[in-house]
């Protein structure tokens, strides 16, 4: 096998949680930190959370309104004649 080529393997890895929550485990990074764990996932705890930190529900929301007003626009106007030659 050729020398170099396989990324470093850490066994004893950190992973840190948002939630505060830290745990080891192996992998290639040194360091690695999430937002869910299992300590506060929904699934795990049984608590329902809303997690959005990009605020993604809401650009959502305000783009399907933007969709409701245009096309809602569209349907006001009256369709053109065509025209015959």
């Amino acid at each position: 096998m050729k020398k170099d080529l396989h990324p470093e393997y850490y066994p004893k890895a950190k992973v840190t949680c948002a939630c505060g929550n830290a745990f080891t485990v192996g992998s290639t990074m040194k360091e690695i930190k999430v937002e869910l764990c299992s300590a506060c996932h929904p699934f795990y705890t049984g608590k329902q959370k809303l997690v959005d930190s990009a605020r993604r529900v809401e650009k959502f929301k305000e783009k399907m309104e933007k969709k409701a007003a245009i096309s809602a626009t569209k349907k006001e106007k009256k369709p053109r004649a065509k025209k015959t030659k």
